[in-house]
């Protein structure tokens, strides 16, 4: 019988766009990474290509849950573009993005193509981005491996991963918010459908089903020593600093 376990990841940067549907020029974003996005970003990092959906069904078959650290703030942007062959403008499109999130994002499933998966986000084959290409991450997502794991425990006890500044200007939250996949055999009352469960990244033919997603609250895990993500490096430190002092 092989064994299972959890890949945890840190999903951070300055935006992230999570769109589970997309109406003509509008782009909207999830309030939370969705499971095609965090899989699409595990795909690229093996290198598995748009169409090989072969290769792609393992990864989507992994149970996926998120839990919302930081849940930053949603904006809106307009974009532009022009036909490069005849010049001619592109209509103007509406896209929507999260600044400043943090996630806890993580994946359970066979404890070998973890590990295969973990090792790929070292050294990966395209670079990871947080649900667009222009919203790369901050830092490296690997949080860890958890060998034996179960996604319930992972996301309750990995430590809060809010960034330093989010973290000096807010109080502590007694809990945070889970969204994960029900579990085999488990009820799924009081639980709503996404349309974000992979089935093919094909440029011409995307397509994605319905799967069960249900929200829990889970007591704030504080690091042990402090308040400060562990291994974490907080770029606009000083300037928060400088800013509290201009106060």
């Amino acid at each position: 019988m092989s064994r299972t376990g959890v890949l945890a990841l840190r999903l951070a940067g300055p935006l992230q766009s999570w769109g589970a549907s997309s109406r003509f020029t509008r782009r909207t974003t999830e309030s939370a990474p969705t499971k095609s996005g965090v899989v699409g970003l595990l795909a690229a990092a093996t290198g598995i290509e748009r169409g090989d959906d072969a290769h792609l069904a393992p990864l989507a078959a992994l149970r996926f849950g998120v839990r919302i650290d930081q849940p930053g703030t949603r904006i809106r942007d307009f974009h532009t573009a022009h036909h490069g062959v005849t010049g001619a403008s592109m209509p103007l499109s509406e896209r929507f993005y999260l600044a400043d999130a943090v996630f806890v994002a993580a994946v359970e499933g066979d404890h070998r193509l973890l590990t295969e998966l973990y090792a790929a986000l070292q050294a990966p084959m395209y670079p990871p981005y947080l649900g667009r290409r222009s919203c790369p991450p901050s830092e490296p997502v690997c949080l860890g491996l958890y060998e034996d794991a179960g996604l319930e425990d992972v996301l309750a006890s990995v430590p809060w991963q809010a960034s330093g500044w989010y973290r000096r200007r807010h109080r502590t939250p007694q809990t945070l918010t889970v969204l994960r996949e029900t579990a085999t055999g488990e009820p799924a009352t009081a639980a709503d459908a996404l349309r974000d469960q992979p089935v093919s990244f094909d440029a011409a033919h995307r397509r994605h089903t319905l799967r069960t997603v249900v929200t829990v609250p889970v007591p704030t895990p504080i690091p042990a020593g402090g308040d400060s993500p562990q291994g974490a490096h907080d770029p606009f430190a000083a300037l928060d600093a400088l800013e509290d002092e201009s106060a």
